[in-house]
């Protein structure tokens, strides 16, 4: 242990530049030095949905339909920006005078923020277009507005229209907004300018599912709590009294639960009472953003889902992992244009300190391509707040395997991360599976034939793959007696009618991983990665780990847990009573009794707040908050895998019951999408022959180079791997 902190302590002095002063100095100067003038115009390029198309528009709004609090982001200085990642640098070098000493959001505000002279500027010129000023962060950074589609038009130069899109009317600007040239220096652009919402990253289970169970199909396996202290090693942190006790875990959402109930009955169907002090609040944060309290929001943009599921699954298995700690539900009415979970963050991190939470799950996303270059740099602005304040902020990887754009349908927009998760600022937590029916080893190696008292049945750690539900996917080809291509195009995929019995996996479903490709510039292909898009570059934590790829830009995800959703018999338990939220999967799931009538769920919505739960025990033993925690795991990983890897720690076969790994290295499987061309002449990181409907999704279109198979070491499905929760707790640098 001795050698492993000394290690560590070394590699994270080397993971940062060294500044000449790394306590806050400085102010923001003022960077608008010309008249504001309507005459002068220029572009906010990469600000357009790509749904806002010729094909789904019709036609324009009245002038008179109110949008209300929109978000005008506004931007740093370049001095400023470079004043504050190298304070940041050395608040994780841990020889600096500066490590840990967070920043209070007032300090933020002064020293990081935007000149209030250059506020000034742009709130004269909102409301001399008639828009009314509803709010100002006090960094400067975000300006909550509100007014018309008639005044958006006649001020930023930009149409709002109606789309229809799947079936579902959503309003959207029909291209890029613009400002008067002289407050390009300042104004970054609207966060948004359509109602298209995050997507929540979770896969639901079309039948009922439960804890272990037999039918004339076979044995099926449902997580619950105490399997996920058995497979991931949290029992003897919980009998050392490493139990959250102390900590704030906040999940970010758009609407309040259904039932609080629910997350009541989990805890005490799965012996989790007997942890005292965990709590559950809901609350909706006030500050300079307007914050509706959403109450309950039983539906959603999508129809027939409602975003509480989403909820449910955050509170219930943070919890799960962290029984001590409290939970706190944070959420905000969306707004006409605005995810109320953004709103949430915004407020929190610029409240009080004494109401910052050591840690924050966000379970949402959006392709960079598509989220826009505006909103994706209010996802970065957030995360780096929170990072020099010393909040952890875990997000979802997503669940569309390398192909975040097209939402789980065969990918034809080409590789692509989403902007929620990409920023350097925050963990991104991807999504894995349990793989010994793929390769051929019993299940009662690893899951008891009978359930505990708490209904949980796991042996041991489970060796683990990447979560993939596609033909593509190597292995799920290879079990079925075929290849990726073969089992795409066969008849039971790619035919029609009764033939066609396996089309449920023609998709790109699956744990998310790829390269930040479009969190800045503008697409020329609208939601391809194409144009001036370019991605966020490459943290200095994540280099020189082994597999990590020479690419130059930020590489997702860091770290991934069990997130599937059934394709090799396992998921999730989840108690949600919501009686009217999915037609298609069917509501009201009764959490009445033993869980076989219980909700299921894979996806990294559940890995994330998992993820975030064990990093509230790193905090709780250190005593700590720790920012930003990708610094440490990448030195613990350098140190895990050295130049070649670790044979005792790979996840195939590693012992399952007493190991010294803190990771485990996952090196069979991939997240390999099935894909299709956007449109007849159009293909984009697509391998597809001739004559084949359906290909698999690659770095390029006139040769196979599957993306992603894993690797030795970090690799795209899986990041650094799966954790051993003590062993990571307990081998954290205490300082």
């Amino acid at each position: 242990m001795k050698t492993i902190f000394t290690g560590i302590v070394c590699a994270l002095s080397l993971a940062v530049a060294a500044t000449a002063s790394a306590a806050p100095s400085g102010y923001p100067a003022p960077m608008i030095t010309a008249p504001v003038t309507a005459g002068q115009m220029s572009v906010l390029a990469g600000n357009t949905r790509p749904e806002a198309n010729a094909a789904n528009d019709e036609g324009v709004v009245a002038d008179a339909l109110p949008l209300e609090h929109l978000l005008l982001q506004l931007k740093r200085s370049p001095e400023r920006e470079a004043a504050l990642q190298a304070l940041i640098g050395e608040m994780h070098d841990s020889t600096s005078a500066s490590f840990h000493q967070w920043l209070t959001p007032q300090d933020f505000a002064q020293h990081y923020g935007v000149a209030q002279r250059d506020v000034a500027a742009v709130t004269a010129w909102l409301q001399g277009a008639g828009f009314t000023i509803n709010g100002v962060a006090a960094s400067g950074l975000t300006i909550d507005f509100s007014g018309t589609a008639g005044q958006v038009r006649a001020a930023f130069r930009s149409e709002i229209h109606r789309f229809r899109v799947g079936g579902v009317e959503h309003i959207a600007n029909a291209s890029d907004p613009m400002v008067p040239t002289a407050l390009l220096p300042v104004v970054s652009g609207i966060v948004s300018l359509h109602d298209f919402r995050p997507r929540t990253q979770q896969v639901r289970r079309a039948a009922h599912p439960a804890y272990t169970y037999t039918n004339s199909n076979g044995t099926f396996h449902a997580l619950v709590a105490g399997d996920l202290a058995t497979i991931y090693n949290l029992k003897p942190l919980f009998q050392a009294g490493l139990t959250g006790a102390g900590q704030t875990i906040m999940v970010v959402e758009d609407t309040y639960l259904y039932s609080t109930r629910d997350w009541s009955t989990f805890r005490s169907t799965f012996g989790l009472t007997r942890y005292q002090h965990g709590s559950l609040t809901q609350t909706s944060p006030q500050g300079a953003l307007h914050c509706a309290n959403p109450g309950f929001q039983g539906k959603s943009s999508d129809p027939g889902y409602g975003d509480d599921g989403e909820a449910i699954i955050d509170v219930e298995w943070a919890s799960a992992a962290a029984p001590d700690a409290a939970i706190v539900l944070a959420a905000c009415t969306d707004t006409t244009t605005t995810f109320g979970g953004l709103i949430a963050l915004q407020n929190t991190l610029n409240g009080p300190v004494n109401a910052l939470p050591s840690v924050v799950s966000i379970s949402y996303g959006e392709a960079e391509a598509a989220n826009g270059q505006s909103a994706n740099l209010s996802y970065y602005y957030a995360y780096q707040q929170a990072d020099a304040e010393g909040v952890s902020v875990f997000v979802s990887s997503g669940d569309e395997d390398a192909a975040s754009d097209d939402v789980g349908n065969p990918a034809a927009h080409g590789i692509g991360v989403s902007g929620f998760t990409s920023t350097p600022y925050n963990v991104s937590v991807g999504g894995l599976d349990f793989g010994y029916t793929a390769l051929g080893v019993p299940a009662s190696d690893y899951w008891s034939a009978k359930n505990s008292s708490t209904y949980s049945s796991a042996l041991s750690y489970i060796q683990e793959i990447p979560w993939n539900d596609s033909c593509a996917g190597a292995l799920l080809a290879s079990f079925l007696g075929t290849t990726p291509l073969g089992l795409c195009n066969s008849p039971q995929v790619a035919g029609t009618g009764s033939d066609a019995t396996l089309s449920f996996l023609a998709n790109a479903i699956g744990g998310s991983g790829g390269p930040s490709g479009c969190a800045l510039g503008s697409p020329s292909v609208s939601g391809v990665v194409s144009g001036s898009c370019r991605g966020y570059a490459k943290p200095s934590w994540q280099n020189g780990l082994l597999g990590v790829p020479a690419d130059g830009v930020r590489d997702i995800p860091d770290v991934s847990l069990f997130a599937a959703n059934g394709i090799w018999d396992a998921y999730y338990v989840v108690c949600w009573s919501d009686p009217n939220t999915d037609p298609i999967v069917g509501g009201g799931f009764s959490c009445n009794g033993a869980p076989s009538t219980w909700a299921g769920f894979g996806g990294t919505s559940v890995s994330s707040p998992i993820m975030a739960a064990i990093q509230a025990l790193v905090n709780q033993r250190t005593g700590s908050r720790w920012g930003n925690p990708d610094n440490v795991y990448y030195a613990m990983a350098r140190q895990e895998y050295g130049y070649s890897g670790s044979s005792s720690c790979n996840s195939t076969t590693v012992n399952k019951t007493s190991n010294g790994c803190v990771f485990y290295d996952v090196t069979q499987g991939d997240n390999v999408g099935a894909c299709t061309s956007l449109s007849k002449a159009k293909i984009y990181n697509c391998y597809l022959p001739k004559g084949d409907t359906y290909g698999v999704l690659s770095a390029l279109n006139w040769l196979s180079l599957p993306a992603y198979p894993t690797g030795t070491g970090w690799d795209f499905p899986s990041g650094i791997g799966s954790v051993n929760a003590y062993n990571l707790v307990m081998d954290w640098p205490v300082f």
